[in-house]
């Protein structure tokens, strides 16, 4: 494979997790960048056929204290001018959310364990999530919630944090809750918690896993053949440029004014 996934970590105990397995035993190189560790961002996206953002505690306002989130979200702009797909997990999704003029605030409740959240009607029919069921078991961990941006379709929603899932454009994804989880990334999630709140999560894990695990693999899957099917296009449209000139073709995102455009 000519093309890579590109990885964005915020702290080391939120890695790839089942994302490595989604894509790299299908020979997907990982270009896995820690920016907690000083790590630059990529200087061009040349051979980049995918982005992933994953999540971290801190809140995306906070760029004095962590400087990398102001160059992520500059980051984050240029992955959507050139329509790379993209995929926002946690952290990520609330970073591509305010790349895209939405607002990020405190949920209505910190969501923290095994949750059933429902795609909508229009997610029910993405590609993303195609083969899923509507009701679906995922692991939350979060305090803040992204607002819709302008555009944006909302395709997963729960109560009482209703923004779950979003897509802007055609490839560019949000996801509030984690989809990445292994069984060891959460045991390094819950070091610090009090004894209840490990058994509670514990046992709610017991029942929601075999389901989790399922449901994350299509996901996971689907995101993969999104990113293999835009990069075999991108790669047919550059012979044909080479050919007869580059087409006359409006972007849905201008990174210039970091606003979205009409595409007709």
């Amino acid at each position: 494979m000519d093309g890579r996934l590109v990885i964005l970590k915020h702290v080391e105990k939120e890695g790839p997790g089942l994302i490595e397995e989604a894509f790299g035993s299908y020979g997907w190189p990982l270009d896995v960048i820690e920016l907690d560790k000083g790590e630059k961002l990529p200087e061009t996206l040349d051979q980049t056929a995918g982005v992933i953002v994953l999540g971290g505690p801190m809140n995306v306002y906070e760029e004095e204290a962590y400087p990398f989130l102001k160059e992520e979200g500059l980051f984050i702009g240029r992955v959507l001018s050139q329509e790379i797909p993209f995929l926002g997990i946690c952290l990520g999704a609330q970073l591509l959310a305010k790349a895209c003029g939405a607002g990020v605030v405190k949920a209505p409740v910190k969501e923290v364990g095994w949750y059933n959240v429902n795609a909508t009607e229009v997610g029910r029919k993405d590609r993303l999530f195609r083969g899923t069921n509507r009701n679906l078991a995922v692991f939350q961990w979060h305090e803040d919630a992204f607002e819709l941006p302008p555009d944006a379709v909302l395709l997963v929603e729960s109560d009482p944090c209703r923004n779950q899932a979003f897509r802007i454009g055609t490839s560019a994804y949000g996801l509030q809750f984690h989809v990445e989880v292994t069984e060891e990334m959460i045991d390094l999630w819950l070091e610090d918690e009090v004894a209840a709140e490990k058994d509670r999560i514990a046992t709610e894990g017991a029942l929601a896993r075999d389901l989790f695990v399922t449901q994350s693999a299509l996901i996971l899957r689907n995101f993969r053949r999104i990113v293999e099917s835009t990069y075999r296009m991108k790669k047919v449209m550059e012979v044909f440029v080479e050919k007869v000139g580059k087409p006359n073709k409006e972007l849905w995102w201008n990174l210039e004014t970091h606003s979205l455009m009409a595409t007709g």
